[in-house]
């Protein structure tokens, strides 16, 4: 089983509703996620997104380019939200999302891969490259996955959104 990043956008409102009452994020999620085509591709103005499974390497390489939020964790718990699969989800307030999108307008995604190797990623013990598991996973993988994740955050930041963020 892969382990793949994912997101949802929520306005204030809801983000607050999500910390109050986990079940209704879970509910909300679900929701979406059975509303999306099922190819994979998110639905034209679709307010979930998912990494795949560059999320390793994506924390990887921001935290080497000093991105202060945790884009692929999320920064905040939320009590009582149950696992995912790999964690609970964690929350990125709006402000906090507004400071992450603005860090990665800086990098573009040839700079966020430029200077490492896949082969590098696997000595760092980084998912999917170590221990076999995707030997195939291209670094362009990892920039096109950056430049969508970029644009989603810069979505949210727009809107005034916040993110639940998961592993799952």
């Amino acid at each position: 089983m892969s382990m793949v990043g994912k997101y949802v956008r929520l306005t204030p409102a809801e983000l607050n509703r999500a910390v109050l009452h986990p079940d209704w994020a879970r509910e909300f999620v679900e929701e979406r996620m059975a509303a999306e085509p099922g190819d994979g591709t998110p639905a034209p103005g679709s307010r979930l997104h998912s990494t795949g499974k560059t999320w390793h390497a994506l924390e990887h390489l921001l935290r080497l380019r000093d991105v202060e939020v945790n884009v692929v964790h999320g920064e905040e718990e939320i009590p009582g939200a149950e696992d995912r699969g790999y964690g609970a989800p964690r929350m990125i307030r709006p402000e906090r999302v507004r400071d992450a999108a603005g860090a990665m307008a800086a990098i573009t995604p040839e700079g966020l891969v430029e200077r490492v190797t896949p082969a590098e990623l696997a000595d760092a013990g980084i998912y999917p490259y170590a221990g076999g598991s995707d030997p195939g996973q291209r670094l362009d993988d990892v920039a096109v996955a950056y430049q969508e994740l970029a644009v989603f955050f810069r979505t949210a930041a727009r809107l005034r959104q916040g993110l639940l963020v998961w592993i799952g």
